[in-house]
């Protein structure tokens, strides 16, 4: 596994020849792009038709939970199964300065991952799979850049797949509690805005 995974990493691996557009465009997609999980999932809380805002909100519960797991899962399979990543072994050309901490499974990987396979299983297929596409792009960026391995990114995605699996198992017991509380606790909170009519109640 050792040896694919250093080939494909090389393969991948930018080079002090690649072009400093591909490269520029590597960084802003491996430091920037990340972003579109927070920022999606406040527009879908915050806004929408009356008759889309309960089914958004479950999905972006859903999605929340999914991803708490996720992280936990990543940051354990850290601990129990280190593994240096290319800088750190030497291997290959870095262009994206980063901790020397453990590489696998990738922490953007599992998150971006997470989202689309989120949205790809509770949204619509067009969502998930134009989310896949941005999760593959964030995926290359990184390994692209030096800071990952390309099994970091498989190990990723199947973090992903696991956080929703389980975040699926918790709503089917817990979901309408769940949904109950932070309704109540949102109206709560955001009450003077929504009364303005700034965002959906």
């Amino acid at each position: 596994m050792e040896q694919l995974n250093h080939f494909l990493f090389t393969l991948i691996n930018a080079t002090p020849a690649s072009t400093f557009e591909t490269i520029t465009f590597a960084i802003v997609l491996a430091r920037y792009a990340i972003f579109i999980i927070p920022l999606l999932l406040i527009g879908l809380w915050l806004w929408g038709t009356a008759n889309s805002m309960v089914l958004q909100r479950q999905l972006v519960i859903k999605t929340a939970i999914a991803l708490v797991f996720s992280m936990l899962l990543s940051a354990v399979i850290g601990r129990l199964l280190p593994h240096e990543r290319p800088f750190v072994e030497g291997f290959g050309y870095i262009f994206l300065a980063h901790v020397p901490d453990s590489s696998f499974p990738s922490n953007h990987g599992s998150a971006i991952f997470t989202f689309a396979l989120a949205f790809l299983f509770w949204h619509r297929l067009w969502s998930g799979m134009g989310l896949i596409i941005i999760a593959l792009a964030i995926a290359w960026s990184r390994i692209y850049l030096g800071v990952h391995w390309p099994l970091d990114m498989l190990g990723a995605f199947f973090v992903g797949l696991m956080g929703c699996l389980l975040s699926q198992g918790v709503w089917h017991l817990l979901g309408d509690c769940i949904t109950q509380y932070l309704f109540k606790f949102y109206r709560f909170c955001f009450a003077f805005p929504i009364s303005k009519g700034w965002i959906k109640a």
